[in-house]
């Protein structure tokens, strides 16, 4: 099911044809929906510093059910900068589609209550979705996806901020229970990235890579490809969201924001594998899957890589929490990809051999 699920998003976003005009609505208006109480000014995601919370719920009914359409009680207590403790009744459901079935510990969401009057570092949050540990012995992999959005936060403000968390976890259903305790981070909702970028999540209109303003589609297909990421695709909004312009209503062009890196060679989970057919045996080897652009289209953004290169390699080393084992295996992983910006553009020529024409 998994290989034949991933197969059929490949067969989408490799082959897919707009829609005619009658029929792609692509000059469609949207009316904006954003409710200004629920996206008040988000303390949490404004510092890099690691947050520690507790997080009591019966963990065991989430473990054996994992259940995604129920809501289990719950409590998050956590310690905010010129307060007491906060402890606030929240809910939790289990979330995902692959790591929701293959991981022992789901990913979930935090819904928290609308327009909540705790100034804390949870003010004005209402869902916040959690990536957690997956199986015990994988922490290392929550660290390097966090660290993969990091390093798109350094190209472009339209990516999603992410904080990281280091969580104890009660199972309120065993009172014997030891807490545990494990890294996760929490992704910024889509509704504080609309008011932040001034823009708004795209939907119900289809849209390819070529309705994505051209210089955000190369910088974000190019990034995958450096991390080893052929876990996407913009027709069917896999692990990829389209947003209108900045200020627009008016779907014309589209921004493009990435998320879930978990299927990336940079972070190599156990369970990562590229899709069947794209010729490659593993998520170590790299495949380009973004549109067919000009030899100077190619060179003018993989001259923003070349700038920041240094920064991609100084935000690995800086991260306290990950072994430097680990830390020397990603920035080698990245030294693939750079290795590849020779005089000669070697990059270049391999990103127009694989890339997807339309």
């Amino acid at each position: 099911m998994k290989i034949a699920f991933r197969l059929l998003i490949f067969f989408v976003a490799a082959f897919a044809i707009p829609f005619s005009s009658e029929g792609q609505q692509d000059s469609a208006r949207l009316s904006y929906s954003i409710d200004n109480a629920q996206i008040k000014r988000l303390k949490l995601f404004e510092s890099d510093d690691i947050l520690e919370i507790t997080l009591k719920f019966d963990i065991s009914y989430l473990r054996r059910k994992k259940p995604d359409t129920e809501d289990l009680n719950a409590v998050i207590s956590y310690f905010s900068e010129g307060a007491d403790t906060i402890s606030e009744n929240i809910k939790v459901r289990a979330r995902g589609n692959f790591r929701k079935n293959y991981c022992d510990f789901p990913p979930i969401s935090l819904n928290f209550k609308k327009n909540d009057s705790i100034d804390g570092e949870f003010s004005g949050a209402d869902k916040l979705k959690l990536v957690t540990y997956c199986k015990r012995g994988m922490q290392n992999e929550i660290f390097k996806e966090y660290l993969v959005y990091r390093l798109y936060n350094i190209l472009t403000d339209q990516s999603f901020r992410v904080r990281l968390l280091k969580i104890t976890f009660i199972n309120s259903a065993k009172i014997d229970d030891k807490p545990l305790t494990e890294y996760g981070f929490v992704i910024e909702p889509v509704s504080s990235l609309e008011q932040r970028i001034k823009s708004e999540e795209i939907k119900n209109v289809y849209l390819t890579q070529k309705n994505v303003v051209p210089e955000i589609m190369n910088r974000m297909a190019i990034f995958n490809y450096m991390v080893g990421n052929t876990d996407w695709s913009v027709p069917i909004r896999h692990n990829a969201m389209l947003m209108t312009l900045p200020g627009s209503e008016i779907v014309t062009q589209a921004i493009v924001v990435p998320f879930d890196f978990d299927f990336s060679g940079i972070v190599n989970t156990d369970y990562s594998a590229p899709f069947e057919g794209l010729g490659i045996e593993s998520t170590q080897e790299r495949r380009y899957l973004g549109v067919c652009m000009s030899e100077d289209d190619y060179a003018k953004a993989l001259a923003e890589f070349r700038e920041h290169e240094q920064d991609f390699y100084n935000t690995i080393n800086e991260f306290p929490w990950l072994p430097p084992r680990e830390k020397k295996e990603m920035i080698l992983f990245l030294k693939g990809f750079y290795s590849l910006l020779d005089k000669r553009n070697t990059i270049i020529s391999l990103l127009m051999k694989d890339c997807l024409t339309f």
